[in-house]
């Protein structure tokens, strides 16, 4: 079933208000069925988002379930140091990276197997070279670190980026856009980094120490609608990193089709510990060897 883009603000809020009564309900031990009207189109019923009303022609959950939203299972955490290394992106974004602590970067990751190497976009084809041969690699960030470019300015930069090295694309997402509620804009500008990344994978950011809970959601499902492969928790440049608790809310969202990265403030064996059991898949950190390092002494 194709939804028109007229419909997507109302979609999406409605979802956004479905989803935060049910979390609210399970809380208390027990979930709410959703409250859209009986239509004529009898399709199967939305029991994947909520307990099930027999009208998902005119559900906004069951709608969003066909733009790809899913119910949420649990992923096993990694347990050991190899195991956690092969989940973690190991990062360095600060504006005055200077080539040796790249060359540092990549060589850690070398030695300990980390996921990626991720870094801003400016320096992705160095890295690339770096990382040449390696199971680890590159990432670049887009519009970052306030998400606030220009649509085709994203764009332009993912492409750039994929074409200089970048095997994923970490964008942030515009958060005055989801602010405003105008969802259109937020989906336009999503779809345009990930049809520019054509197969590469992209992670949006959604920087949930700024947004509600209503707009943590929406940031969520919009992602998913547009085709992105993750939603990221923080830049660790905004008002706050990842927590447990919006992990769990982004997990619950997305469903186990969809990754879930947390970053900002991640620096222990214990942080990385509490985001893979909230539901996180993939962990961005700037004190990775120091993770892995008390990983493997435990």
């Amino acid at each position: 079933m194709g939804i028109r883009p007229e419909e997507l603000d109302e979609i999406a809020e409605r979802v956004a208000e479905a989803l935060r009564r049910r979390l609210s309900a399970e809380k208390v031990g027990r979930e709410e069925p959703c409250e859209a009207r009986p239509s004529d189109a009898h399709e199967p019923a939305c029991a994947d988002l909520c307990s099930g009303c027999g009208a998902a022609g005119a559900c906004p959950t069951y709608q969003l379930v066909q733009l790809g939203a899913d119910r949420v299972a649990p992923l096993g955490a990694p347990r050991t140091s190899a195991e956690i290394a092969r989940h973690i992106d190991h990062t360095l974004l600060k504006p005055d990276a200077t080539v040796a602590e790249l060359e540092k970067l990549c060589a850690e990751a070398r030695r300990h197997g980390f996921a990626t190497v991720c870094v801003n976009s400016v320096n992705v084809a160095q890295v690339a070279r770096l990382l040449g041969g390696c199971s680890s690699v590159p990432i670049a960030v887009v519009g970052f670190p306030l998400g606030a470019s220009a649509p085709r300015a994203k764009a332009f930069e993912a492409r750039e980026a994929v074409r200089c090295g970048a095997r994923e694309i970490d964008m942030v997402i515009n958060q005055g856009a989801l602010k405003s509620k105008d969802y259109r804009l937020v989906l336009e500008d999503i779809a345009g980094v990930v049809r520019a990344c054509g197969a590469t994978p992209v992670k949006v950011i959604l920087e949930t120490a700024a947004l509600n809970q209503d707009e943590k959601v929406a940031g969520c499902v919009l992602a998913k609608a547009a085709g992105a492969a993750y939603v990221k928790t923080s830049t660790g440049f905004g008002p706050g990193g990842a927590t447990v608790e919006d992990v769990a809310l982004m997990r619950r969202v997305v469903g186990p089709g969809m990754g879930v990265k947390a970053s900002g403030g991640i620096r222990t064996a214990e942080d990385a510990a509490r985001m893979f059991a909230a539901g996180a898949d993939r962990v961005g950190a700037s004190a990775s060897v120091a993770i892995v390092s008390a990983s493997a002494g435990r």
